[in-house]
């Protein structure tokens, strides 16, 4: 390619005498002569000292711009935003968390556009970040890859952030003291890196590798650790070869890649978030996808991988046997992904798998199989009259297949949570919390400290919970999420009454109220929306805008 070529971009902004007063700008912030004859790659960073899966990026970054540098191009580091979700969860914060995803797309897009950068890495931490990083590649189409910011090592005693929320559960119940609830609380949290299961932050990091976005092993390395280092220095590297190669990410996320991305979750036992954040950004890279896919996909599919929150191992100790690559080269050799899937490191996804070794040892992390943990997909969309649009239920087995039982219906999280701890909910019951989905919250929320409260109580066998909100990565037991229509548009989970009769069938994928169209009929009649405090902001901006948890939970504006 010419020079020209690749500066498709940068050239518009440093090229020439109009653009003198551009030069003139950036030579302030570091750029020499040379400097302007080079490609220049954006370093989209997430760091923060919000939350410890963000604190440590600076430095990530940092490394992907010297290995950008010393590739040729002229890297330049900018900030976007994080939202911790472990910190907000269970507080009106965690409105503000899915808004999140949002806000990145929508900031890294800005900068990009407005700074006429020729390609882009981009490094992401706590849940949002990962698939806000990746719409804004897509929607942006220039040469980009993303840099998983790491998990966590384990807490002592093999804790992690879930731990102390079932604490809070088990020492609301008696079941441990005050003082063993803080000693978890200080324990839990060692440093820096995403949360240590396979909750939203490892599943998304497992999903876009699988999608060909990272470069091979970025999703199975601990925050602190050589490895990411050198992960995020060769992502500098690669960012220049796909510029020279003109591979752009439209090029790498194609439909069957999208596939992958679903079979990998699939196989690691992985978070609901990956459906609603896998649909938004096949939305951003122009391909169809949609609730049917995972059900499709999931007949075939087993769940291999016993990892937290349902199943025993952390997400380091599936590193230190090997990581993801091996079950992606056992899944590939099934005939389960697509191996002509172009990645960024400017190969096949069968090319890269060629010389896998498989796990370490004597490993039982990862199951064969001949021996699933689950013959079939966790990840259950169910639809009846409770969900005409779909819901998402994650179920393994292990809480039985079937759930049938009577309502409680709470308006928002703290109302159910406080039911919880305050022990009103018995076995039995179906918790039903509403008004928290997409438009409701406004925002969304997950559910971790109901369901966490529910473990630690020991109800996790015999109390179900469905919500028009969302689900962390941490939760588990029978729970259904992201039922649509949600409430605040008149969904059906709005006419729900204590008492009704709710049947869940993860075989059938059903959910249902035991309610005839005529009683469903009169309670929609005399329904009203209930008012909200909030009217104006990001909130009222993203209420205004935001589609269906079915359709992935996007904004979308009118055309002109």
């Amino acid at each position: 390619m010419s020079e020209k070529e690749l500066r498709r971009y940068s050239r518009i902004v440093v090229d020439g005498k109009a653009q003198a007063p551009s030069r003139a700008m950036l030579r302030a912030v570091g750029f020499t002569e040379e400097d302007f004859k080079k490609p220049q790659i954006g370093i989209a960073s997430t760091w923060s000292m919000v939350t410890p899966c963000n604190m440590h990026i600076d430095g990530l970054a940092r490394d992907a711009a010297a290995g950008a540098d010393e590739a040729g191009a002229k890297a330049v580091i900018f900030n976007t935003i994080t939202v911790s979700d472990g910190i907000s969860m269970g507080t009106p914060g965690m409105r503000y968390s899915l808004v999140s995803r949002e806000v990145i797309a929508d900031s890294i897009e800005t900068v990009v556009g407005g700074e006429g950068f020729d390609g882009i890495v981009a490094i992401g931490g706590c849940d949002k970040n990962m698939p806000g990083c990746l719409m804004a590649l897509a929607r942006m189409n220039r040469p980009g890859i993303f840099v998983y910011g790491g998990t966590i090592r384990p807490g002592r005693d093999r804790t992690d952030i879930v731990s102390v929320f079932e604490a809070v559960g088990a020492a609301s119940s008696g079941k441990i003291t005050d003082e063993e609830l803080l000693d978890v609380e200080r324990k839990a949290i060692p440093g820096p890196g995403s949360c240590g299961g396979m909750y939203t932050a490892n599943t998304m990091a497992s999903a876009i590798e699988a999608l060909g976005m990272s470069l091979p092993d970025s999703s199975a390395q601990e925050a602190v650790s050589s490895q990411k280092l050198s992960d995020c220095h060769r992502a500098g590297e690669a960012v220049m070869r796909l510029i020279e190669q003109d591979i752009k990410p439209r090029d790498i996320m194609t439909r069957n890649a999208f596939e992958n991305a679903i079979t990998v979750v699939i196989a690691l036992g992985g978070s609901t978030n990956a459906v609603l954040h896998l649909i938004a950004i096949a939305r951003e890279a122009g391909v169809e996808l949609s609730l049917d896919d995972f059900t499709r996909i999931g007949k075939r599919v087993p769940v291999l991988a016993d990892l937290r929150p349902s199943g025993r191992y952390m997400m380091s100790e599936l590193i230190e046997v090997g990581g993801i690559r091996p079950l992606m080269k056992r899944l590939h050799d099934k005939g389960l992904l697509h191996g002509d899937c172009l990645t960024v490191s400017g190969v096949t996804l069968a090319e890269e798998l060629k010389d896998v070794a498989d796990y370490l040892g004597d490993q039982d992390i990862v199951r064969s199989f001949d021996d699933p943990i689950k013959p079939d997909s966790h990840l259950s969309i169910l639809y009846g009259n409770l969900a005409s649009e779909g819901a998402v239920a994650k179920i393994t087995g292990k809480e039985g297949l079937r759930f049938e039982g009577t309502a409680k219906v709470y308006a928002s999280e703290e109302e159910a949570l406080e039911a919880i701890l305050s022990d009103k909910i018995e076995k039995g019951n179906v918790v039903v919390i509403r008004y928290e989905g997409p438009k409701g919250g406004p925002g969304m929320r997950e559910m971790l400290s109901p369901t966490g409260a529910i473990m630690g109580k020991g109800l996790g066998a015999d109390v179900a919970l469905i919500t028009d909100g969302r689900f962390s990565g941490g939760s588990h037991g029978f729970v259904v999420g992201h039922v649509s229509p949600e409430a605040a548009v008149g969904g059906t989970i709005a006419l729900i009454e204590d008492g009704d009769r709710i049947v869940i069938d993860a075989q059938g994928k059903t959910i249902d109220v035991d309610l005839d169209e005529e009683t469903l009929g009169k309670r929609r009649a005399k329904w009203q929306r209930p008012a909200s405090t909030v009217t104006g902001g990001v909130l009222g901006k993203y209420r205004s805008q935001v589609s269906s948890a079915s359709e992935g939970a996007i904004t979308v504006s009118e055309d002109w």
